[in-house]
């Protein structure tokens, strides 16, 4: 009887769904993909909030960053994946850059 148990638990654990659903896994990387994560500059749903005010040469400047929950793909990829003046290199794989782009678009976060 106790092998029974021992090989069902087994193959329950291995059969098991995964730890985490994809939805949390990209919030998860969303708040802190390497450090700093990208809702504080974007936003909690990505739509892009200021990040300072401040003056330059005795004019009003204004940093904002961009939106991101409306981009296409190719343009969200390529963001993350060139150096910016303002925006942390984050050094994602193709997979976590496709998760972040899910978490940004998908309506159960906006």
């Amino acid at each position: 009887m106790r092998i029974f148990f021992a090989v069902f638990l087994l193959f329950s654990f291995m059969n098991a769904e995964d730890f985490i659903t994809k939805m949390e896994y990209a919030k998860m990387l969303y708040s802190n993909p390497r450090g700093i994560g990208c809702n504080r500059c974007h936003g909690s749903k990505g739509d892009g909030e200021i990040i300072a005010r401040y003056r330059h040469k005795g004019k009003k400047r204004v940093l904002r960053a961009p939106a991101i929950n409306s981009i296409s793909f190719s343009v969200f990829e390529k963001a993350l994946k060139r150096p910016h003046r303002v925006m942390p290199t984050y050094f994602l794989t193709d997979k976590e850059i496709k998760i972040l782009y899910f978490y940004v678009t998908s309506e159960a976060n906006n």
